[in-house]
C-alpha cells in the first residue's frame, strides 16, 4: 500500500482535525492549531508507515499542538485595570512592610523557607524538599503551617488588626 498524496490527506481529514482543535481550544485558536498540525504532519508524512492509521496519527498531532497553544496562552500576561500591588523600591527585606518581615522572621526556618520557595519563588514541593533536605510531604506541611501562622500573625488590613486585638 502506498501513501496518498498529502493534499488528499488534508482534504479528507482537515475538517475532523479542525473539530478536534476547536473542541480543545475553542474557536479563537483552533485555526492556528490546525495549521500547526498540518505543517508538522507534512514534514513527518513521507516517513509514515503506509499501514498507519492516518486519522489517529493526525488527531495525536492535533492534540499535542492544541496543548502547546493552550500552554502558550496560559503564559501570556493578562491585562488588568489596576496593578494588584505596588513593587517595593528594593528587594531587600528591610524595605518591606516591617510587620510582614517581622512575621516572616518569626517563623521557624523550615516554614519560612517553604513559604518563600513555594509562594514567592513558585517552586514545587519536590524541589523545596531537595533544597531543604526533607521530604515532599514535609515541605508541603511546612509551607501550610507557615501560611497558617502568617494568617494569624500578619493581618492584611486595619480591621483585621482591630479584630485580633479584641
Amino acid at each position: 500500500m502506498t501513501l496518498q498524496p498529502f493534499e488528499q490527506i488534508v482534504h479528507d481529514h482537515g475538517p475532523m482535525v479542525l473539530r478536534v482543535c476547536r473542541a480543545v481550544l475553542g474557536p479563537q485558536d483552533a485555526e492556528d492549531a490546525w495549521s500547526e498540525t498540518f505543517l508538522s504532519a507534512m514534514t513527518a508524512y513521507p516517513g509514515l508507515d503506509p499501514e498507519a492509521h492516518v486519522e489517529a496519527w493526525l488527531v495525536t498531532i492535533a492534540h499535542r499542538k492544541a496543548i502547546d497553544i493552550a500552554r502558550a496562552n496560559a503564559r501570556r500576561p493578562v491585562a488588568v485595570d489596576e496593578i494588584p500591588e505596588r513593587p517595593g523600591s528594593s528587594d531587600r527585606p528591610e524595605a518591606w512592610d516591617g510587620d510582614l518581615w517581622a512575621a516572616l522572621k518569626a517563623l521557624p526556618q523550615r516554614q519560612r523557607q517553604a513559604v518563600a520557595y513555594h509562594y514567592l519563588a513558585g517552586l514545587p514541593y519536590r524541589e523545596i524538599a531537595a533544597l531543604t533536605g526533607g521530604s515532599t510531604d514535609a515541605a508541603r506541611r511546612a509551607a501550610a503551617d507557615g501560611i497558617k501562622t502568617l494568617r494569624t500573625t500578619y493581618p492584611r488590613d486595619d480591621t483585621a488588626k482591630k479584630g485580633a486585638a479584641r
